[in-house]
């Protein structure tokens, strides 16, 4: 099953301030990959797939990804 950035990081009850100190950004990028302003580049994505806990495959990032 697919989720949002938002739906994996509420899963791991993160607030966007927690979950971006975890990955090594701001809570103001986190906000942007989440309303899909701006998107991560490959190794934060590593950060994103090590702190929610889900693999990329399984993360919607782009519109028309939850297909």
């Amino acid at each position: 099953m697919k989720l949002t950035l938002a739906a994996a990081r509420v899963n791991k009850n993160l607030t966007q301030r927690q979950a971006a100190e975890l990955i090594g950004v701001t809570r103001d990028t986190v906000g942007n990959w989440e309303r899909r302003k701006s998107y991560p580049d490959a190794i934060i994505i590593r950060n994103i797939e090590t702190v929610y806990g889900v693999k990329y495959d399984d993360i919607i990032f782009l519109p028309g990804d939850d297909a």
